[in-house]
């Protein structure tokens, strides 16, 4: 037996038709595409990777994130950073493609083999191979035992059980529900001896790509679960208790989902405006100075906070190496991106002027948590 969904209150229902209208402007806002649709597409993935792995513990830059978001080499992060990141990549890249096949059905198996992309790098963690031995966590002090997990010798049935669950059609049940119970039962039953937490939240994106709402690429959480990792790990430890126990109360962990999706959906279409706005100013400038008109993409990327190099600069522009360099040359004599580092660890960062219009762009005010607003307001009123 694993967890079952809490029935939801008036407020929970009222925050899941808020998401959905916010998902339905994220598909209108990405369709048709736009001159920026690739930044934007490659940011949300770059934003994900380093979500997700700054949970794991592993110190990623946002720079780094997006070069190996694009198959580059890193600048700064270390060789068990880059292959966790490449492992993740490619059990994500898996999940993007599983989410139109038509055949598909959700099994053991399947997360045996993704959980095998993720670690095949480091064999000790038994990549692909249920967890053999028992699963606790211990308190803050590291000595007295604040949970024990399922037995292992239950591990092949529960997972059982909630991979048949995720292949009925859940008709009355919203597909966020859905992908945060994956989520939730899946780290709690704890199968594997290492990545657990990387495949609950892998298992909860291919639930919410297989809705086929939104693009794959503004399906995941995994941004904000990185940036919230305290409440994170407060909610999941509430929710578990001290054992193992199907029958728990599963609805904080809902309500984090719940405040995370809309809290998210938000964002990115707040970046989505932002980068519309940005690019407007850039092309300004762009065709004031008589510039080629492919150069708004280098001073995007800078304005926006991120490193130009050649190599990201030439794929995003599909240039040639020899034409990025005089372009990015071009640049820095124009007074718009400065220099840093030489030959291959060479990167360009934007002048004050381009940093004003990221200060100007930036967002005023943090998105509100949506059921607090709703609960306050009742209680108002």
């Amino acid at each position: 037996m694993i967890l079952r969904a809490p029935l939801l209150s008036s407020p929970e229902l009222q925050v899941l038709d808020q998401i959905d209208d916010l998902r339905r402007k994220l598909r209108f806002a990405l369709s048709p595409p736009t001159r920026w649709e690739g930044l934007i597409r490659t940011a949300a993935l770059a934003k994900t990777i380093r979500g997700s792995t700054a949970i794991q513990g592993y110190n990623l830059t946002l720079n780094d994130a997006r070069a190996l978001a694009e198959g580059e080499q890193p600048l700064e992060a270390d060789e068990s950073t880059t292959e966790a990141v490449l492992g993740y990549q490619r059990a994500m890249k898996y999940i993007v493609r599983l989410s139109a096949d038509p055949s598909f059905r959700y099994s053991s198996d399947l997360l045996r083999c993704l959980h095998y992309m993720m670690l095949e790098h480091d064999p000790e963690k038994s990549p692909g191979q249920w967890r053999a031995g028992d699963f606790f966590v211990r308190g803050k002090l590291k000595k007295e035992i604040v949970h024990y997990g399922p037995d292992p010798d239950e591990v092949p049935e529960l997972v059982e059980e909630l991979m048949s669950c995720l292949n009925v059609d859940p008709v009355d049940t919203h597909d966020v529900v859905c992908a945060a119970m994956a989520h939730l039962n899946l780290a709690l039953i704890h199968p594997f001896s290492d990545g657990n937490g990387r495949m609950a939240r892998a298992l909860q994106t291919l639930v919410l790509t297989r809705s086929r709402i939104i693009d794959p690429a503004f399906s995941s959480i995994e941004e904000y679960i990185g940036r919230n990792r305290l409440e994170y790990d407060a909610v999941l430890a509430e929710v578990r208790g001290d054992r193992w126990n199907p029958r728990g109360d599963a609805r904080q962990w809902i309500r984090f989902c719940l405040t995370a999706h809309y809290r998210q959906a938000t964002t990115f279409l707040r970046r989505i405006e932002r980068i519309g706005v940005v690019w407007d100013r850039v092309e300004q400038e762009v065709l004031r100075r008589k510039l080629p008109e492919r150069l708004i993409l280098a001073l995007v990327d800078a304005t926006l906070g991120y490193r130009v190099r050649n190599v990201t600069y030439r794929s995003a522009a599909c240039i040639s190496e020899y034409l990025a360099s005089r372009d990015l040359k071009a640049l820095v004599q124009a007074g718009l991106l400065v220099p840093h580092g030489d030959y291959r660890g060479r990167f360009y960062l934007p002048v004050d002027s381009l940093k004003s219009i990221r200060v100007a762009t930036r967002p005023k005010k943090a998105v509100e948590d949506p059921l607090l607003l709703i609960e306050s307001s009742r209680a108002a009123g």
